[in-house]
């Protein structure tokens, strides 16, 4: 076992030029786009890249011109932050050990396979006077804006995707459907009253495509659907409410906004009446009651939005825009999800589902290749 970090003085500490100390605790795929970031960023310093497995660390490292370390502990006195894009299953120990010295932390989703882990980094956060984000990076993406302030009745999401060959110490409810459940919950603004949930595992031991209905103490309703084993890749939300209908294209940003009219919410429009009308009578008098706007959002990097968040919350000393207690809540309700699975089992031709995945499983950072990180 590595020795904790010890704790560092809470007042933030930077370099002489007035940048931010910044480390990358995983060399996987997500590190190394975390790292490319850091590294272009003017206002940032990245101090190292931390990964027990040598070839990777040292590639990202060069890559990026950071220090490659091998273990997080060594990060002790040289940074003011720290990106974790470790394995899941490592999020807890590792940014526990981080928090408890004094430093700010982004930690990719989801933020612990648990919500007992979730709820004991909140806590120490706030004990520690650090920032605790989670890297639900949807939440940057300019097609989400376009609703993000709507309070639905009814929602449905939809994501999906082709087998991606990492995050396979978890299912899909942590790997993709955690997005949706945490734009659910931002959108829904109330608190969750009933679960139910399918799944089956395709692939692997745990869950490859999920199904979960929502129930909010509002009446909100969200229906989620996700998938790894997909032959296409979607990512779809639809919202139904006052405001009125939207289709969301978070993968392609693009939103299409049916607005209902002052007339229609007030339940003054004469329907009956107007089917006696001509087509072209009714369909203008819809139009008119129920405006249509299409948007198509030009590209971003929702990545590099969030670092900057994340800079700026320590900066600003204000809270992220998906502060920790956000990534809590989500963790939360995926584990009510994952707890129905589990009692709805599939049928013996497939292996069971694990339903919530081992705290302490033998599943560390690239020890042996082809471990994602």
């Amino acid at each position: 076992n590595s020795p904790r970090l010890q704790p560092l003085p809470r007042l933030l500490v930077v370099t002489a030029i007035g940048k931010l100390r910044v480390a990358v605790v995983g060399a996987g795929r997500l590190g190394g786009f975390h790292a490319q970031k850091l590294a272009a960023n003017p206002d940032v310093h990245l101090v190292a890249v931390v990964d027990p497995l040598e070839e990777a660390r040292r590639r990202v490292a060069a890559a990026s011109g950071a220090e490659p370390l091998a273990q997080h502990s060594l990060l002790r006195g040289k940074i003011d932050a720290a990106i974790v894009a470790a394995p899941t299953q490592l999020h807890y120990g590792i940014a526990m050990d981080l928090i408890r010295a004094g430093i700010h932390v982004l930690v990719e989703k989801p933020l612990c396979p648990t919500a007992d882990e979730a709820d004991q980094l909140v806590q120490a956060a706030s004990r520690q006077g650090v920032v605790l984000q989670v890297g639900h990076v949807e939440r940057f993406n300019p097609a989400f804006d376009a609703v993000a302030g709507w309070r639905p009745w009814y929602l449905e999401a939809v994501r999906a995707a082709p087998y991606p060959f990492r995050s396979m110490d978890i299912g899909v409810v942590l790997d993709l459907m955690i997005h949706d459940i945490d734009l659910v919950l931002a959108l829904a603004g109330s608190p969750l009253r009933r679960v139910d949930a399918v799944a089956m595992p395709v692939l692997g031991p745990y869950e490859d495509v999920a199904q979960a209905r929502l129930e909010f103490a509002s009446g909100c309703v969200a229906n989620l659907l996700a998938s790894r084993v997909h032959f296409e890749t979607v990512r779809r939300l639809h919202l139904w409410g006052d405001e009125g209908f939207a289709a969301v294209d978070l993968g392609n940003r693009r939103a299409t906004v049916i607005r209902r009219s002052v007339t229609v919410r007030t339940g003054q429009l004469d329907v009956q009446a107007l089917a006696a009308e001509p087509p072209a009578v009714r369909e203008a008098v819809l139009g008119q009651h129920l405006p249509r706007e299409d948007h198509q959002y030009a590209a971003i990097d929702a990545l590099a939005l969030e670092q900057q968040d994340f800079l700026e919350s320590i900066r600003l000393g204000r809270a992220p825009r998906v502060p920790g207690q956000a990534g809590r809540e989500a963790v939360a309700a995926a584990e009510q999800i994952l707890q129905q699975i589990a009692m709805r089992r599939p049928d013996g031709f497939h292996p069971p589902i694990h339903a919530v995945p081992p705290p302490h499983a033998p599943f560390f950072i690239s020890t042996q290749p082809g471990v994602p990180t």
